[in-house]
C-alpha cells in the first residue's frame, strides 16, 4: 500500500524562501560592487606586509598606508615613465623596417589567398576600407577603458581605506562569526593573508628573472626590439603555462622576421629560462613562501578575466587563494571528525 506524501509547507519556511530568493537576486544586481570590494580587500592584503614592516619601525598606521600605496604606484608610474622612450624607439625602428618584413611573409600568405598581403598598397587600401569598422573599435575600447578607470579608482579607494583602518577585516569576521568560531577564523584569516602575500610576491621574482634573462639573452643575440620583448616576456609569465607559450611564440615570429636561425636558438634560450623558472626558482620560492598550484591559478585567471577583465584575471589568484586555504582548512576538519568517529 503506497503512502502518499503532502508537502506541507509552513509560513516560516515560505518566508525564508522568499528571502534566499530575494538576497540572490540582490546578489546579482550588485555582483560587480561586491566583486569591486572584495578586489580592494585583496589589493589591501597584498601591500599589508609592506604597512606592517613600517608600523614595527614606528611609523603611525595612517602614514605607513598612504606611503606604501603612493610609492608603489608612483615606482610603477615611474618604470612606466623610464621605459617609454624605449618602447617608442622600437616601435619606430620597426615602422622603419615594416616593408621589409612585410615583403618576407606577403610571399606565403598571398599564397594562401589572402589579397590583402599581395603588397603593401593592397595592405594600405585593405585598411582604409575597414577605417570605419576599426573607428568603431576604438571608440568601444575607448568606453570599455573609460569603464576600467572608474572601477579601477573604487577598487584603488577601497583598498587604501581596508589599509588606513587597522583590523577593519578582523572586525567584520568577529561581526560574521560566532564567538566559539573566531579563533579558527582568525586563524584561517591569518595564514590565508600569508599564502596571498606569498604567492604574489613568489610571482614577481620570477618574472623579474625571466624579463631580465629574455633581455640578456636577446642581446647576445643581437636581436631587435630586446625592451619590448623582455618586458612582454615578463608580464606573460604571471600566467602559468598559456603565458610562455605566447611569450616564447612571439618572440619566435619577431626574432624570425629578422634571422629564422637566430629565432632558433633564442627560442632554445628562452626554453631553457622557463626550465630553469619552473625546476629551480619556483621551487625554492615555494619553499620560502606559500605557493599555489598551477592548476589552480590557471582556474582562476579564466574565471577572474571573465568577470572583470584583466585586472579581475590577476586578482583572482589572490582571492582563490583564499578560498584555497578556507577548503583544506575543512577539508582536514571533515577527515579528522571522521578518524575520531571510526576510533
Amino acid at each position: 500500500m503506497s503512502k502518499e506524501r503532502i508537502l506541507d509547507l509552513s509560513w516560516s519556511s515560505i518566508a525564508k524562501i522568499f528571502a534566499a530568493v530575494l538576497g540572490l537576486y540582490i546578489f546579482f544586481i550588485v555582483k560587480d560592487i561586491l566583486l569591486w570590494v572584495i578586489f580592494g580587500i585583496v589589493i589591501s592584503i597584498l601591500f599589508n606586509p609592506i604597512i606592517e614592516f613600517f608600523i614595527k619601525l614606528r611609523v603611525p598606521r595612517v602614514a605607513a598606508a598612504v606611503a606604501t600605496y603612493l610609492a608603489s604606484f608612483g615606482f610603477l608610474a615611474l618604470m612606466i615613465y623610464a621605459t617609454a622612450p624605449f618602447f617608442s624607439t622600437e616601435l619606430q625602428r620597426f615602422s622603419e623596417h615594416f616593408p621589409e618584413y612585410f615583403n618576407s611573409i606577403s610571399p606565403p600568405l598571398k599564397g594562401l589567398g589572402l589579397v590583402a598581403f599581395s603588397d603593401v598598397q593592397s595592405l594600405i587600401d585593405t585598411l582604409n576600407r575597414n577605417a570605419t569598422s576599426i573607428a568603431s573599435g576604438v571608440l568601444n575600447g575607448l568606453f570599455a577603458v573609460l569603464g576600467g578607470i572608474v572601477s579601477t579608482i573604487f577598487v584603488l579607494s577601497m583598498a587604501l581605506f581596508v589599509s588606513l583602518e587597522e583590523r577593519t577585516v578582523e572586525r567584520a569576521i568577529s561581526f560574521l562569526f560566532p564567538k566559539q568560531h573566531e579563533a579558527l577564523a582568525f586563524n584561517l584569516w591569518r595564514r590565508s593573508q600569508k599564502r596571498v602575500s606569498g604567492w604574489f610576491l613568489s610571482r614577481i621574482i620570477s618574472s623579474l628573472f625571466v624579463g631580465l634573462l629574455t633581455y640578456f639573452t636577446l642581446l647576445i643575440f643581437d636581436a631587435r626590439y630586446p625592451v619590448s620583448l623582455s618586458v612582454i616576456a615578463g608580464i606573460t609569465n604571471f600566467i602559468p603555462i598559456v603565458g610562455p607559450l605566447v611569450a616564447g611564440f612571439l618572440i619566435a615570429v619577431v626574432v624570425g622576421l629578422d634571422s629564422p636561425l637566430r629565432a632558433l636558438f633564442m627560442v632554445g634560450a628562452f626554453t631553457l629560462i622557463q626550465q630553469i623558472e619552473n625546476n629551480v626558482l619556483t621551487p625554492l620560492l615555494s619553499r620560502r613562501f606559500v605557493g599555489l598550484h598551477p592548476v589552480l591559478v590557471l582556474i582562476s585567471l579564466a574565471i577572474g578575466g571573465k568577470l572583470w577583465g584583466i585586472m579581475g584575471a590577476f586578482l583572482a589568484v589572490p582571492l582563490s587563494g583564499i578560498l584555497f586555504e578556507f577548503l583544506h582548512d575543512f577539508a582536514e576538519r571533515k577527515k579528522k571528525v571522521e578518524v575520531d568517529a571510526d576510533d
